[in-house]
Protein backbone atom coordinates (compact mmCIF):
# COMPACT_ATOMS: atom_id res chain seq x y z
CA UNK A 1 0.00 0.00 0.00
CA UNK A 2 2.08 2.33 0.71
CA UNK A 3 4.49 1.52 -2.61
CA UNK A 4 1.52 2.28 -4.21
CA UNK A 5 0.94 5.84 -2.36
CA UNK A 6 4.62 6.45 -3.11
CA UNK A 7 4.46 5.70 -6.91
CA UNK A 8 0.94 7.85 -7.09
CA UNK A 9 2.50 10.51 -5.90
CA UNK A 10 5.44 10.32 -7.82
CA UNK A 11 3.35 10.20 -10.71
CA UNK A 12 1.70 13.07 -9.57
CA UNK A 13 4.10 15.00 -9.42
CA UNK A 14 5.85 14.82 -12.75
CA UNK A 15 2.40 15.44 -14.11
CA UNK A 16 2.40 18.83 -12.40
CA UNK A 17 6.36 19.72 -13.53
CA UNK A 18 5.40 18.49 -16.91
CA UNK A 19 2.70 20.85 -17.29
CA UNK A 20 3.30 23.73 -15.18
CA UNK A 21 2.09 26.01 -17.09
CA UNK A 22 -1.28 25.06 -16.67
CA UNK A 23 -0.85 25.45 -12.87
CA UNK A 24 0.69 29.10 -13.19
CA UNK A 25 -2.30 29.99 -15.04
CA UNK A 26 -4.42 29.48 -12.19
CA UNK A 27 -2.35 31.63 -9.50
CA UNK A 28 -4.70 34.48 -10.30
CA UNK A 29 -7.98 32.75 -10.45
CA UNK A 30 -6.89 31.02 -7.21
CA UNK A 31 -5.81 33.99 -5.97
CA UNK A 32 -8.91 36.20 -6.71
CA UNK A 33 -11.54 33.64 -4.65
CA UNK A 34 -9.09 33.77 -1.66
CA UNK A 35 -9.17 37.17 -1.57
CA UNK A 36 -12.88 38.39 -3.00
CA UNK A 37 -14.48 35.75 -1.39
CA UNK A 38 -12.85 33.68 1.80
CA UNK A 39 -11.15 36.75 3.30
CA UNK A 40 -14.09 38.41 3.44
CA UNK A 41 -16.00 35.94 5.19
CA UNK A 42 -13.97 37.00 8.63
CA UNK A 43 -16.70 40.14 8.00
CA UNK A 44 -18.82 37.09 9.70
CA UNK A 45 -18.04 37.59 12.89
CA UNK A 46 -19.63 41.63 12.67
CA UNK A 47 -22.93 39.44 12.72
CA UNK A 48 -22.24 38.28 16.54
CA UNK A 49 -20.78 41.70 17.88
CA UNK A 50 -22.19 44.96 18.33
CA UNK A 51 -19.72 46.45 15.94
CA UNK A 52 -17.85 49.84 16.21
CA UNK A 53 -16.18 51.25 13.24
CA UNK A 54 -13.61 52.94 15.97
CA UNK A 55 -12.54 49.47 17.46
CA UNK A 56 -12.72 47.22 14.75
CA UNK A 57 -13.74 43.77 14.39
CA UNK A 58 -11.43 42.43 17.10
CA UNK A 59 -12.27 45.08 19.54
CA UNK A 60 -15.97 45.29 19.57
CA UNK A 61 -18.28 43.88 22.03
CA UNK A 62 -19.66 40.19 21.41
CA UNK A 63 -23.41 39.96 21.78
CA UNK A 64 -23.69 36.41 20.23
CA UNK A 65 -27.39 35.65 19.15
CA UNK A 66 -28.69 39.05 19.82
CA UNK A 67 -28.59 40.34 16.27
CA UNK A 68 -30.73 37.44 15.04
CA UNK A 69 -32.88 37.25 17.96
CA UNK A 70 -33.72 41.21 16.84
CA UNK A 71 -34.10 39.75 13.00
CA UNK A 72 -36.42 37.06 14.08
CA UNK A 73 -38.92 39.05 16.54
CA UNK A 74 -39.09 42.63 14.38
CA UNK A 75 -42.08 43.37 12.04
CA UNK A 76 -40.46 43.30 9.43
CA UNK A 77 -38.75 39.36 9.58
CA UNK A 78 -42.14 37.82 8.09
CA UNK A 79 -42.91 40.41 5.41
CA UNK A 80 -39.30 40.35 4.00
CA UNK A 81 -39.06 36.47 4.15
CA UNK A 82 -42.85 36.42 2.50
CA UNK A 83 -41.99 38.95 -0.37
CA UNK A 84 -38.46 36.74 -0.72
CA UNK A 85 -40.07 33.06 -1.19
CA UNK A 86 -42.68 34.53 -3.63
CA UNK A 87 -40.68 36.39 -5.73
CA UNK A 88 -38.18 33.47 -5.89
CA UNK A 89 -40.78 30.81 -6.70
CA UNK A 90 -42.58 32.75 -9.01
CA UNK A 91 -39.24 33.30 -11.23
CA UNK A 92 -38.39 29.69 -10.70
CA UNK A 93 -41.76 27.99 -11.38
CA UNK A 94 -42.72 30.68 -14.01
CA UNK A 95 -39.09 31.04 -15.50
CA UNK A 96 -37.93 27.93 -15.99
CA UNK A 97 -40.52 26.40 -18.56
CA UNK A 98 -40.58 29.13 -21.01
CA UNK A 99 -36.26 28.57 -21.78
CA UNK A 100 -37.40 25.39 -22.07
CA UNK A 101 -40.02 25.16 -24.84
CA UNK A 102 -38.10 28.08 -26.84
CA UNK A 103 -35.00 25.41 -26.91
CA UNK A 104 -36.97 22.69 -27.83
CA UNK A 105 -38.36 25.21 -30.60
CA UNK A 106 -35.50 26.16 -31.58
CA UNK A 107 -33.75 23.02 -32.09
CA UNK A 108 -37.10 21.58 -34.44
CA UNK A 109 -36.44 24.84 -36.76
CA UNK A 110 -35.24 23.73 -39.65
CA UNK A 111 -35.22 27.43 -41.56
CA UNK A 112 -31.75 28.68 -41.01
CA UNK A 113 -32.41 32.56 -41.07
CA UNK A 114 -35.88 32.11 -39.18
CA UNK A 115 -34.18 30.25 -36.29
CA UNK A 116 -30.87 32.58 -36.23
CA UNK A 117 -33.31 35.95 -36.14
CA UNK A 118 -35.43 34.23 -33.29
CA UNK A 119 -32.34 33.67 -31.34
CA UNK A 120 -31.36 37.31 -31.76
CA UNK A 121 -34.52 38.82 -30.65
CA UNK A 122 -35.15 36.61 -27.90
CA UNK A 123 -31.51 36.68 -26.84
CA UNK A 124 -30.77 40.99 -26.97
CA UNK A 125 -32.87 41.46 -23.84
CA UNK A 126 -30.13 39.63 -21.71
CA UNK A 127 -27.60 42.18 -22.41
CA UNK A 128 -29.54 44.99 -21.18
CA UNK A 129 -28.29 46.08 -18.24
CA UNK A 130 -30.67 46.20 -15.09
CA UNK A 131 -30.89 50.43 -14.73
CA UNK A 132 -31.71 50.38 -18.29
CA UNK A 133 -34.41 47.55 -18.31
CA UNK A 134 -36.23 49.28 -15.34
CA UNK A 135 -35.96 52.69 -17.02
CA UNK A 136 -37.66 51.15 -20.03
CA UNK A 137 -40.05 49.67 -18.14
CA UNK A 138 -41.21 52.81 -16.44
CA UNK A 139 -41.39 54.35 -19.63
CA UNK A 140 -43.61 51.46 -20.74
CA UNK A 141 -46.23 52.02 -18.45
CA UNK A 142 -46.18 55.76 -17.21
CA UNK A 143 -49.42 56.95 -16.59
CA UNK A 144 -50.25 59.06 -19.87
CA UNK A 145 -47.61 58.36 -22.51
CA UNK A 146 -46.54 54.75 -21.66
CA UNK A 147 -46.98 52.35 -24.65
CA UNK A 148 -49.17 49.80 -22.08
CA UNK A 149 -51.16 52.27 -21.20
CA UNK A 150 -52.06 53.68 -24.92
CA UNK A 151 -53.05 49.73 -26.10
CA UNK A 152 -55.32 49.13 -22.62
CA UNK A 153 -57.09 52.01 -23.77
CA UNK A 154 -57.42 51.09 -27.40
CA UNK A 155 -59.28 47.91 -25.61
CA UNK A 156 -61.00 50.22 -23.41
CA UNK A 157 -59.64 50.01 -20.33
CA UNK A 158 -58.44 53.11 -18.33
CA UNK A 159 -55.01 54.64 -17.80
CA UNK A 160 -53.11 52.85 -14.90
CA UNK A 161 -50.24 53.77 -12.81
CA UNK A 162 -49.19 49.97 -12.88
CA UNK A 163 -45.63 51.06 -11.34
CA UNK A 164 -47.31 52.82 -8.58
CA UNK A 165 -49.54 49.76 -7.04
CA UNK A 166 -48.68 46.94 -5.48
CA UNK A 167 -50.57 44.59 -6.84
CA UNK A 168 -49.02 44.72 -10.51
CA UNK A 169 -45.41 44.73 -8.70
CA UNK A 170 -44.94 41.51 -8.95
CA UNK A 171 -46.27 40.18 -12.02
CA UNK A 172 -43.96 42.99 -13.43
CA UNK A 173 -40.82 42.12 -11.52
CA UNK A 174 -41.55 38.30 -13.00
CA UNK A 175 -42.36 38.63 -16.82
CA UNK A 176 -39.74 41.11 -17.24
CA UNK A 177 -37.20 39.04 -15.81
CA UNK A 178 -38.64 36.38 -18.21
CA UNK A 179 -38.46 38.55 -21.45
CA UNK A 180 -35.00 39.21 -20.16
CA UNK A 181 -33.58 35.72 -19.44
CA UNK A 182 -35.46 33.48 -21.37
CA UNK A 183 -33.49 33.34 -23.96
CA UNK A 184 -30.13 33.28 -22.84
CA UNK A 185 -31.25 30.44 -20.37
CA UNK A 186 -32.20 28.41 -23.32
CA UNK A 187 -28.55 28.27 -24.59
CA UNK A 188 -28.12 25.81 -21.85
CA UNK A 189 -31.07 23.49 -22.89
CA UNK A 190 -30.08 24.16 -26.77
CA UNK A 191 -26.67 22.02 -25.70
CA UNK A 192 -28.23 19.34 -23.96
CA UNK A 193 -30.79 18.88 -26.80
CA UNK A 194 -27.76 19.03 -29.25
CA UNK A 195 -26.28 16.00 -27.05
CA UNK A 196 -28.93 13.71 -27.37
CA UNK A 197 -27.80 10.88 -30.11
CA UNK A 198 -29.75 11.39 -33.67
CA UNK A 199 -30.30 7.79 -33.93
CA UNK A 200 -32.97 8.13 -31.17
CA UNK A 201 -35.19 10.42 -33.38
CA UNK A 202 -34.64 8.13 -36.41
CA UNK A 203 -35.39 4.98 -34.93
CA UNK A 204 -38.60 6.85 -33.34
CA UNK A 205 -39.56 8.16 -36.91
CA UNK A 206 -38.98 4.70 -38.56
CA UNK A 207 -41.82 3.13 -36.00
CA UNK A 208 -44.02 6.38 -36.90
CA UNK A 209 -43.52 8.44 -33.45
CA UNK A 210 -44.74 11.75 -33.98
CA UNK A 211 -42.72 14.98 -33.52
CA UNK A 212 -45.16 15.63 -30.16
CA UNK A 213 -44.52 12.28 -29.21
CA UNK A 214 -40.75 12.48 -30.17
CA UNK A 215 -40.27 15.23 -27.74
CA UNK A 216 -42.34 14.07 -24.83
CA UNK A 217 -40.26 10.78 -25.06
CA UNK A 218 -36.75 11.73 -26.28
CA UNK A 219 -35.35 15.36 -25.85
CA UNK A 220 -37.25 15.62 -22.88
CA UNK A 221 -35.68 12.69 -20.74
CA UNK A 222 -32.41 13.96 -22.58
CA UNK A 223 -32.39 17.22 -21.17
CA UNK A 224 -33.91 15.87 -17.92
CA UNK A 225 -30.70 16.16 -15.61
CA UNK A 226 -29.63 19.82 -17.04
CA UNK A 227 -33.42 20.64 -15.79
CA UNK A 228 -32.22 19.27 -12.50
CA UNK A 229 -28.88 20.69 -11.64
CA UNK A 230 -30.47 24.16 -12.72
CA UNK A 231 -33.38 23.37 -10.33
CA UNK A 232 -30.82 22.72 -7.50
CA UNK A 233 -28.93 25.46 -8.22
CA UNK A 234 -32.01 28.20 -8.61
CA UNK A 235 -33.76 26.55 -5.19
CA UNK A 236 -29.88 27.50 -3.29
CA UNK A 237 -30.33 31.43 -4.43
CA UNK A 238 -34.39 31.05 -3.70
CA UNK A 239 -33.92 33.90 -0.88
CA UNK A 240 -31.17 36.37 -2.76
CA UNK A 241 -33.42 37.48 -4.91
CA UNK A 242 -31.67 40.17 -7.08
CA UNK A 243 -31.03 43.75 -5.44
CA UNK A 244 -30.60 45.66 -8.17
CA UNK A 245 -33.50 45.43 -10.14
CA UNK A 246 -36.05 45.11 -6.98
CA UNK A 247 -34.60 48.42 -5.27
CA UNK A 248 -34.87 50.39 -8.88
CA UNK A 249 -38.50 49.34 -9.14
CA UNK A 250 -39.35 49.77 -5.35
CA UNK A 251 -41.40 53.08 -4.42
CA UNK A 252 -43.43 54.32 -1.11
CA UNK A 253 -47.17 53.05 -2.81
CA UNK A 254 -45.24 48.96 -3.36
CA UNK A 255 -42.67 48.95 -0.04
CA UNK A 256 -45.36 46.57 1.11
CA UNK A 257 -44.64 43.91 -1.44
CA UNK A 258 -41.21 44.87 -2.85
CA UNK A 259 -39.52 45.20 0.77
CA UNK A 260 -36.94 41.97 0.11
CA UNK A 261 -34.17 40.52 2.29
CA UNK A 262 -31.39 41.94 0.24
CA UNK A 263 -33.20 45.60 0.35
CA UNK A 264 -33.72 45.70 3.88
CA UNK A 265 -29.95 44.45 4.70
CA UNK A 266 -29.17 47.39 2.51
CA UNK A 267 -31.59 50.18 4.53
CA UNK A 268 -30.29 48.42 7.95
CA UNK A 269 -26.98 47.69 6.88
CA UNK A 270 -25.28 50.91 4.73
CA UNK A 271 -28.01 53.65 5.79
CA UNK A 272 -28.84 53.32 8.99
CA UNK A 273 -25.20 51.82 9.39
CA UNK A 274 -26.08 49.21 11.59
CA UNK A 275 -23.58 47.24 10.32
CA UNK A 276 -23.70 43.76 12.60
CA UNK A 277 -27.62 43.31 12.31
CA UNK A 278 -26.95 43.56 8.92
CA UNK A 279 -24.58 41.41 8.94
CA UNK A 280 -26.92 38.96 10.33
CA UNK A 281 -29.70 39.16 8.23
CA UNK A 282 -27.39 38.17 5.68
CA UNK A 283 -25.72 35.27 7.24
CA UNK A 284 -29.40 34.20 7.89
CA UNK A 285 -30.00 34.54 4.20
CA UNK A 286 -26.90 32.47 3.39
CA UNK A 287 -27.44 29.58 5.60
CA UNK A 288 -31.01 28.90 4.43
CA UNK A 289 -30.00 28.98 0.72
CA UNK A 290 -27.49 26.69 1.52
CA UNK A 291 -29.61 24.39 3.79
CA UNK A 292 -31.83 24.63 0.50
CA UNK A 293 -29.36 23.27 -1.69
CA UNK A 294 -28.48 20.28 0.50
CA UNK A 295 -32.26 19.47 0.63
CA UNK A 296 -33.18 19.67 -3.09
CA UNK A 297 -29.81 17.90 -3.96
CA UNK A 298 -30.40 14.92 -1.52
CA UNK A 299 -34.50 14.78 -2.62
CA UNK A 300 -33.03 14.89 -6.45
CA UNK A 301 -30.37 11.86 -5.73
CA UNK A 302 -33.12 9.76 -4.23
CA UNK A 303 -35.61 10.33 -7.29
CA UNK A 304 -32.29 8.49 -9.09
CA UNK A 305 -31.96 12.19 -11.19
CA UNK A 306 -28.71 13.85 -11.21
CA UNK A 307 -27.36 15.91 -8.29
CA UNK A 308 -24.58 17.96 -7.13
CA UNK A 309 -22.95 15.21 -5.44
Amino acid sequence: MQKHRIAAWRSFSLRRIRHWQLYLLLILPVAYVIVFCYVPMGGLLMAFQKYRISKGLFGSAWVGLTNFNRFFSSVYFLRTLRNTLILSLLGITLGMPFPILLALCLNDMRNGFGKRFVQLVTYAPYFISTVVMVSMLFQWMELRTGLINHIWEFFGGNATDFMGKARYFRFIYTASGIWQYMGFNSIIYLAALNGIDPQLHEAAIVDGATRLKRVWHIDLPGILPTVVILLILNCGRILSVGFEKVYLMQNDANLEVSQIISTYVYEIGLKKQDISYGTAVGLFNSVVNFALVVMVNATARRMGESSLW
